[in-house]
C-alpha cells in the first residue's frame, strides 16, 4: 500500500503592534484583545485536529507560524499548536518548526520561551538595517535592535532567516550594497530580499496614488535584483527560490519548498490558505478573514473554511507552473502537460528565458528577472 503524502501545517496569527504601509496581509491591531486571542487558539486547536481527522494519517513535514506577527503569541499557545501537530500526525525528524519574529527587544525577550515551546527557525523582519528607512517602512524595531535581534536569535535557535525590503524610493545602488553587506556580516544561515511592492489598498498604495511615493523605474529596479543576486551569490547564498538565498542546501525552508513544490498543506488561522487532496481533486482551502467569522465557523462545523474550492487540471497545472518556476528547480513537464506549453516553452528556451532538461523546466537568471513576463507570455 502507498503510503499518504507529506503534509505541511501553516497556522496564521492576524494580530500586530503596528500595521505597516506596505502590508496586504490579513492582520489586525492586537491592542485590548486578550479575550479573543485566547479563544482563537482554541478555535485553530480544534480546526486543525477536524482537518488531520478528515485527511487520515500523514507524515508532517513542517510547522509554519505566520501572520500577523506570531512572536507576539503566548509561548504557551505556540506550543499548544505545535503539541496539537504532533500529536496528529507522525513527524519528519527533525521537524522544521518556523516563527516568524519582529526584531524589537520585547520579542526578542521571549525567545528562549518559543524555543521551549518547539520553535527551532526563526525568520526575523529585519526589513532594513538603517533607521530612515525603517522610519520610512512604518517599522517599530531601530537598526540597532535589529542587530542585537539577530545575534540572540543565533544564540537561541539552531536556523535563522532575515527579510530584508529593497528598491525603495531613492535608494542607490551603493546603499544597497553596503546594507546588504552589512547582513550578510551579521552570518544569518538565509537571507529572502524582497523588491519593495506597492499594493493597492494599503497606505503605499495610497500614496503612490496620490504621487507622495513614487516607486524607483523599472530599469533601477532591475538592477537593484542582479546586484542582490550577485553580491549574495559571491558570499556563498545560493538563490533556490527568487526571493530566497540560503547557505547551502540545509539552510533552506523546508516548508516554502514543501509549498513551491505542490505539495498539500493545511492552513489554519483567520484568512489561511491551504492546499489539499479531496476527493480525487487538488482543492483550494480559504479561512474565513475575520476573526469572529473564523471562530463562529470552527464552532459550527469544525473548521474556519469559507467553501473549498476544487482545481481543475488546468488550474492546478497553472498553479504549479507559477509556484515552481520562482525556484531554481522548475517543474516537471509532465505536471504541466494539460496546458500544452511546448510551442511556448521551445520559443521562451530559444530566447534565453527557460532552460528544458530531462523533462524540466526552469527559468534562467535572464528569465527571473523578468518572471511575472515569462509566466504571462506562457499562460496567455
Amino acid at each position: 500500500m502507498t503510503e499518504a503524502a507529506p503534509i505541511a501545517v501553516y497556522l496564521h496569527w492576524p494580530y500586530c503592534a503596528r500595521i505597516c504601509p506596505y502590508c496586504d496581509f490579513n492582520v489586525v491591531r492586537e491592542r485590548g484583545r486578550e479575550a479573543e486571542k485566547t479563544t482563537l487558539v482554541e478555535a485553530m486547536v480544534a480546526d486543525l485536529t477536524t482537518q488531520a481527522e478528515r485527511l487520515g494519517p500523514r507524515r508532517l513535514a513542517s510547522i509554519f507560524f505566520g501572520g500577523g506577527t506570531p512572536s507576539l503569541m503566548d509561548p504557551d499557545a505556540a506550543a499548544a499548536l505545535i503539541q496539537t501537530a504532533r500529536g496528529l500526525f507522525a513527524a519528519a525528524d527533525p521537524l522544521e518548526v518556523t516563527l516568524e519574529a519582529n526584531p524589537t527587544d520585547a520579542e526578542t525577550a521571549r525567545y528562549q520561551a518559543f524555543a521551549r515551546a518547539g520553535i527551532n527557525r526563526l525568520s526575523l523582519g529585519v526589513q532594513s538595517l538603517e533607521d530612515d528607512a525603517l522610519r520610512f517602512l512604518g517599522r517599530d524595531h531601530s537598526a540597532a535592535e535589529a542587530r542585537r535581534a539577530i545575534a540572540a536569535a543565533q544564540s537561541v535557535f539552531g536556523r535563522v532567516s532575515i527579510d530584508l525590503i529593497y528598491a525603495r524610493p531613492g535608494q542607490s545602488a551603493a546603499a544597497w550594497r553596503s546594507e546588504l553587506s552589512t547582513a550578510i556580516a551579521l552570518g544569518p544561515e538565509h537571507i529572502s530580499p524582497y523588491q519593495l511592492t506597492i499594493e493597492a489598498d494599503t497606505a503605499f498604495g495610497r500614496a503612490a496614488r496620490r504621487g507622495a511615493l513614487v516607486p524607483p523605474p523599472e530599469e533601477t529596479q532591475e538592477d537593484l535584483f542582479d546586484l542582490t543576486q550577485n553580491v549574495l551569490l559571491d558570499a556563498g547564498y545560493d538563490a533556490y527560490e527568487v526571493s530566497n538565498h540560503a547557505r547551502g542546501e540545509a539552510a533552506r525552508s523546508t516548508h516554502n519548498l514543501h509549498v513551491w513544490r505542490g505539495h498539500e498543506y493545511i492552513g489554519v488561522g483567520p484568512g489561511a490558505h491551504g492546499r489539499l487532496i479531496l476527493g480525487a481533486a487538488r482543492t483550494a482551502t480559504a479561512a474565513h478573514r475575520r476573526i469572529a467569522d473564523y471562530v463562529s465557523a470552527v464552532t459550527q462545523t469544525g473548521v474556519g473554511w469559507t467553501p473549498p474550492e476544487a482545481l481543475s487540471a488546468v488550474e492546478a497545472a497553472e498553479e504549479r507552473l507559477l509556484l515552481a518556476l520562482r525556484t531554481g528547480e522548475g517543474a516537471a513537464l509532465s505536471a504541466l502537460a494539460p496546458l500544452d506549453l511546448s510551442e511556448r516553452v521551445a520559443s521562451l528556451a530559444q530566447d534565453g528565458f527557460l532552460t528544458v532538461s530531462d523533462d524540466r523546466i526552469a527559468a534562467t537568471p535572464r528569465g527571473r528577472k523578468v518572471l511575472d513576463s515569462v509566466l504571462r507570455a506562457l499562460l496567455v
